[in-house]
């Protein structure tokens, strides 16, 4: 895997990644530290797909096992270190998932293998981070 970043020049702290894959990622710093508040934080992005890295995993385990799951948001709340490096010390996720006919059961366990097997994100910021992880289910 791999990726370019690029820094948008003296007019602020904005830099555009791109993938390797081919897609752009653009990202800006907080007028406090010199940014435009253009785009998300660095951090706010390692967070965003720390949280779409395990609710792929929940939604790929849940249609491997043959369940209607229609919808899958995952609401994340974190906390940060007070001192450089500012890791994260804590993350909560919150999964909301949808289908018809899912049971909590099948969705407890696709949640507990996300966190305790597939996901690579969580599995990295779980060195610095108690996560926890809840979930509930909306039938449709």
């Amino acid at each position: 895997m791999q990726c370019v970043v690029d820094w948008m020049g003296p007019g602020g702290m904005a830099f555009v990644a791109e993938t390797g894959s081919g897609h752009l990622l653009a990202m800006d710093g907080a007028p406090d530290g010199g940014g435009r508040n253009l785009a998300p934080r660095p951090m706010e992005t390692v967070l965003s797909g720390t949280a779409a890295c395990t609710a792929y995993d929940v939604v790929l385990i849940l249609k491997r096992g043959r369940h209607e799951v229609m919808g899958c948001r995952v609401k994340v709340d974190a906390e940060r270190a007070a001192s450089d490096p500012k890791v994260f010390t804590r993350i909560r996720m919150h999964f909301i998932v949808s289908g018809q006919g899912l049971t909590a059961a099948a969705v407890g366990r696709a949640v507990a293998l996300s966190h305790e097997k597939y996901c690579s994100a969580t599995a990295m910021l779980g060195r610095t981070a108690d996560i926890e992880v809840s979930h509930e289910i909306v039938q449709t």
